[in-house]
């Protein structure tokens, strides 16, 4: 009887085991679609620019923009079947002599070394990652003294937007797991609290984009810009992906984490989706999908580590991932990414923009594994 039993079991199993295997294939399959649309189209797209002004051409290659696409550009490349995607963030690097972009300070310039620290682990060549470490050794003896408020001189020399703590903290924390230097990491973590005390909204455990948005309301609410706040989700998963489990330090940003992922719970819209402007979701009911695919990447990512309970977020993350999929047009070119900014704004069915190509591979490589990709 129970060798019946086990039988009935295993047959009952084996249906759900093929919907899995056939989840983490399709999961692949648009990643691969969407990571071949954008490096055929890098050098051609157009974007919109804050002024509002319609400008052609592409960012720089070491821009922040692009340093976003090739942090989900790696993850994507770790699971494809094809060096091809490797070599083609490698010769990014090699063509701009592994450098970070031009401001010394400014965290938006950082963001492409995150993945020179990727390639640097893959490929074992020390000059890939000797530039970054000579720029945040200078950043270490020579720290700014500017205040964080958003007026002050020279503010941004500083991490006092949101945006900020995905570009940067993950680079710092890289550096000192690779150098076993702590440092890099004490500087770090001094500099995401300073952040953190200054942006975070303990109420609404959600981040302003910056001081020039704390007290201001949108329709009545506070605004909490998505994307803004999938910056940080996604930053603060970067960073602790380096990080002691057991650590003081990993505690501290786990505890964040923890408290965005509640309220990100509670304020997903019926569709799928976050809305632009977090509690404002009445309000803007176009989809958003940079915002989205941070948010969803950062909830797997959860979820696989066993931190988030898989009955009460999975649920969540596959009605997002739907919503995301259901975005991408038939030839692999992501949609509805709002466009460069700071608040919430429009998003358009014929845009995108490389930082939501990054989101969305980043969103994908979790969601793969939750659906037991290896």
């Amino acid at each position: 009887m129970k060798k019946i039993i086990n039988c009935i079991a295993l047959l009952l199993f084996l249906p759900s085991l093929t919907a899995q295997k056939n989840r983490a294939f399709e999961v692949k399959q648009v990643m691969e679609r969407v990571a071949d649309w954008q490096i055929a189209n890098h050098n051609d797209l157009q974007y919109r620019a804050q002024n509002k002004r319609l400008n052609r051409g592409k960012h720089h290659p070491l821009d922040w923009t692009n340093g976003a696409l090739y942090v989900g550009m790696t993850k994507w490349a770790a699971m494809a079947e094809d060096e091809k995607y490797f070599l083609w963030l490698k010769n990014i690097g090699e063509t701009n002599d592994w450098k970070l972009h031009k401001r010394i300070y400014h965290a938006d310039d950082h963001t492409v070394g995150q993945t020179y620290v990727h390639l640097y682990r893959k490929y074992k060549d020390e000059k890939m990652i000797q530039p970054i470490i000579n720029q945040l050794d200078y950043i270490l003896y020579h720290p700014s003294m500017s205040k964080m408020t958003w007026r002050s001189k020279f503010h941004q020399d500083r991490w006092n937007w949101c945006d900020a703590l995905f570009m940067s903290p993950p680079v710092w924390a890289m550096i000192s797991k690779i150098t076993r230097d702590k440092k890099y990491l004490d500087f770090m973590v001094k500099e995401f609290k300073a952040t953190t005390d200054f942006l975070f909204d303990k109420k609404e455990s959600l981040y302003y984009r910056d001081e020039s948005y704390i007290g201001e309301k949108d329709n009545g609410t506070k605004i909490f810009w998505s994307r803004g706040n999938g910056w940080v989700l996604a930053g603060l998963v970067n960073v602790m992906i380096e990080l002691d489990p057991n650590g003081t330090e990993y505690k501290y940003f786990l505890k964040i984490y923890n408290k965005m992922a509640q309220k990100l719970l509670k304020i997903q819209t019926p569709e799928g989706h976050w809305a632009m402007s977090l509690l404002g979701q009445k309000f803007y009911s176009t989809p958003e999908t940079s915002g989205s695919s941070f948010f969803t990447f950062g909830l797997a990512w959860g979820i696989n580590q066993g931190i988030l309970d898989s009955e009460i977020y999975r649920p969540v993350v596959e009605k997002a991932w739907k919503a995301l999929v259901g975005h991408v047009n038939e030839d692999g070119m992501l949609t509805y990414v709002q466009p460069i900014g700071a608040a919430p704004g429009e998003a358009y069915p014929d845009k995108t923009e490389v930082y939501g190509v990054g989101a969305f591979l980043s969103a994908g490589s979790e969601m793969y594994k939750l659906y037991g990709g290896k």
